[in-house]
């Protein structure tokens, strides 16, 4: 197979090698009083192959795909060989980031991010 056949959207580099190609996640984005409730689409990526970072008042979250051949075989044909997930975020200064919780489930990343206790709305109770 030579390189001419490889999928379009991927371009070689000035040493040669193929990029990966990279894919922006369709996101939905929740808000309740508690905080905030982020669902990325991410078929195909494993726990292992994901990273959530938050640096500053930027969230990102990167996974990748690919079809991992056995070590005796070699790949005659892939439509497929490696496939990056890629999107970055802004964050407010009323979340609390270090406690962010995230869960993957069938294909579905999910990130709730609490607000900051003081900013959630509370009731108030009456004396007397």
């Amino acid at each position: 197979m030579n390189r001419a056949t490889e999928v379009s959207s991927r371009k070689e580099n000035s040493t040669g090698d193929w990029q990966r190609e990279v894919i922006r996640p369709a996101v939905d984005i929740f808000e309740n009083a508690n905080g905030i409730t982020l669902k990325a689409d991410m078929p195909g990526v494993s726990k292992e192959r994901l990273e959530i970072r938050v640096e500053g008042n930027n969230l990102r979250v990167e996974g990748t795909i690919g079809i991992e051949a056995q070590s005796e075989m070699s790949a005659l044909y892939a439509d497929l060989r490696a496939t990056t997930y890629r999107r970055s975020f802004a964050i407010g200064n009323e979340l609390e980031t270090e406690k962010i919780d995230a869960s993957l489930a069938d294909g579905v990343l999910t990130l709730r991010i609490p607000k900051r206790a003081e900013l959630r709305p509370r009731r108030i109770e009456i004396k007397g």
